[in-house]
């Protein structure tokens, strides 16, 4: 009898086991997809689509040593904790030598190619065989932070500090014409409106000339109180949102009027006394604030402080933007790239911040774990291999901000 009732209980027991397995292998298999729909790869017999790759130019910034991360373009996974890929090499440099220092990096979903400007050269790699396909210097005067157009046809580049911007073929690398505007010496910054019909041509100087692209002619120029340093414009291109020497902060002006509208200063962390002190504390750029991002929905706008190493929000659905938080940043940050759907902010601090909670999530790193402190980097997405999305160096507006608060307007008048 307890032989029986025992072989009964250890049948009953079985059968529950093999009843509960389905109930455990569905919820694995549950966890598993919903890591992946959030981002986190967790292997399998088939890869996904698409891939989310994080792409940073080196040597891209004057914080740390030329050679910390070597040259190159290191490739960073997105989806998985932005873990190392691969680098590709982009121009062999001598041991003895120190690399070149890269001034911008742009690419394009039509040619399927990535451009490194250096200053003393352009190239062009392309995305699927990381081989070169052009280079060229033009007049041995160039290059700033190159902006392709969207439809590919033709690209921007500022010259190395000189009065006149390049405007080059993509595809070949062949020189279109150049573009000059007399009161810009000192050709620095380079960014275009959303469509492409206008091209913002600054220099490290305050006269900002504005081209018409389908002419390729010097329209008119814009003057802000100081040296015009990072810059965005918003939706439309109707406002420019500047960083400027000497300010710890921002101006914004009217691309219509030329008229400057606004000029917006971080309260509450000591800039000034710090900064008009002789000798000034050595901040790379020798600006106080050296970067400047508008979220896409352009909703705030986010300034970097290169003295205190943080990154002061301001909320841009005011007039003018107020102060509402800031990020204390793991080193000095000069430079913010948005991510493509808006989420996160990529910080030549080497830090990644979730725009929404203000937290940092995580760290550029290369294949030895050290920091990166790149000002030149993309995020881009690949469908089967071929580049579908690319963000925007600069971190320009996309979307209408939401209507100012009455409350708020009214006492801001």
């Amino acid at each position: 009898m307890n032989t029986t009732r025992a072989i009964r209980n250890a049948a009953i027991i079985f059968s529950a086991i093999l009843g509960f397995l389905p109930t455990v292998m569905w919820a694995q298999a549950s966890a598993v997809e919903g890591a992946i729909l959030k981002g986190h790869r967790r292997g399998g017999l088939k890869p996904p689509d698409e891939k989310n790759l994080i792409y940073v130019a080196l040597p891209g910034t004057l914080e740390g040593s030329w050679d910390q991360n070597g040259s190159g373009i290191v490739v960073l996974d997105a989806t998985d904790n932005f873990n190392f890929v691969k680098r590709i090499q982009t121009w062999d440099i001598p041991a003895s030598s120190f690399p070149e220092q890269v001034a911008g990096v742009t690419a394009s979903t039509v040619t399927q190619m990535i451009y490194v400007a250096t200053r003393g050269r352009l190239a062009a790699w392309d995305l699927i065989s990381e081989k070169k396909v052009w280079e060229n210097a033009f007049d041995g005067n160039c290059c700033e932070r190159p902006q392709m157009a969207p439809d590919g046809s033709f690209m921007y580049v500022g010259s190395d500090l000189k009065d006149y911007w390049y405007v080059v073929n993509p595809m070949t690398g062949d020189l279109i014409t150049t573009v000059r505007s007399p009161q810009s010496p000192n050709a620095h910054n380079l960014n275009l409106s959303p469509d492409g019909s206008i091209a913002f041509m600054a220099p490290n100087g305050p006269v900002m000339g504005i081209a018409d692209t389908t002419t390729h002619t010097l329209l008119r120029t814009i003057t802000f109180p100081d040296n015009i340093r990072v810059f965005v414009v918003n939706h439309d291109a109707s406002l420019i949102y500047s960083n400027t020497n000497n300010l710890l902060g921002f101006v914004i002006a009217d691309v219509k009027s030329g008229e400057i509208l606004h000029k917006v200063e971080v309260e509450g962390f000591g800039w000034r006394e710090m900064w008009n002190v002789s000798p000034r504390p050595r901040v790379p750029h020798g600006c106080p604030s050296h970067g400047i991002a508008l979220t896409n929905d352009e909703t705030e706008v986010w300034v970097c402080d290169g003295i205190n190493n943080y990154i002061h929000i301001f909320d841009n659905t005011i007039t003018p933007p107020k102060q509402i938080e800031s990020i204390k940043t793991s080193a000095g940050p000069f430079w913010i790239t948005v991510g493509l759907d808006g989420n996160l902010a990529y910080v030549s601090s080497g830090d990644v911040i979730d725009i929404k909670t203000r937290k940092i999530v995580g760290q550029l790193k290369d294949e030895y774990g050290r920091p990166m402190y790149s000002e030149k980097l993309l995020d881009m997405v690949f469908t089967n291999g071929k580049l579908t999305r690319v963000a925007n160096q600069f971190g320009n507006g996309i979307a209408v901000a939401a209507a100012p608060d009455a409350r708020a307007s009214a006492g801001n008048k």
